[in-house]
């Protein structure tokens, strides 16, 4: 997120951090990623070697096969909980979008953050968190470079 909790213009991201995108395929891989319609959407394919659960109120909302559709977070989460214990996954990742992180917020332990150097445009936010309820657990700074558009910092957050 910006530093104004900015996450999303336009159906994309507001920045391009090639080194974080790498992250996040390295601590998703391998686990089932819960996203909502217009995430899924703005993604240029399937999210290979991850279960791919869509929430979306839209009936008949057509996904590539091996895609899950899902009608309510909890019916994503039953979802992913199977294919976890069907595959020994460790985590249920939510890869966004505004609704659905609020959504899930109540239920989250941990949090893989980017907090990034910038305060861009943005029409998609993250939700606020409350200090009291979380406590930083790593924090890892990235320089921008040619990759990089801006200055960021990946953290974990773990639920008190």
């Amino acid at each position: 997120m910006g530093q104004n909790r900015a996450i999303g213009l336009d159906g994309g991201l507001p920045w391009h951090l090639r080194s974080d995108m790498k992250f996040f395929r390295k601590v998703t891989m391998g686990n089932p990623v819960i996203m909502g319609r217009r995430t899924f959407r703005s993604l240029p394919r399937v999210l290979d070697g991850r279960l791919n659960i869509v929430l979306t109120r839209e009936d008949g909302f057509d996904v590539p096969p091996g895609v899950v559709v899902a009608h309510t977070l909890e019916e994503g989460l039953a979802a992913a909980r199977s294919a976890c214990a069907e595959t020994g996954a460790g985590e249920i990742m939510i890869i966004g979008g505004e609704d659905v992180f609020r959504e899930v917020m109540p239920q989250a332990d941990r949090i893989y953050l980017t907090e990034v150097n910038a305060s861009p445009e943005a029409d998609t936010w993250f939700p606020e968190l409350d200090p009291t309820v979380w406590t930083e657990v790593c924090r890892e700074a990235h320089e921008a470079g040619p990759k990089d558009d801006h200055d960021f910092s990946i953290v974990i957050l773990e639920r008190l």
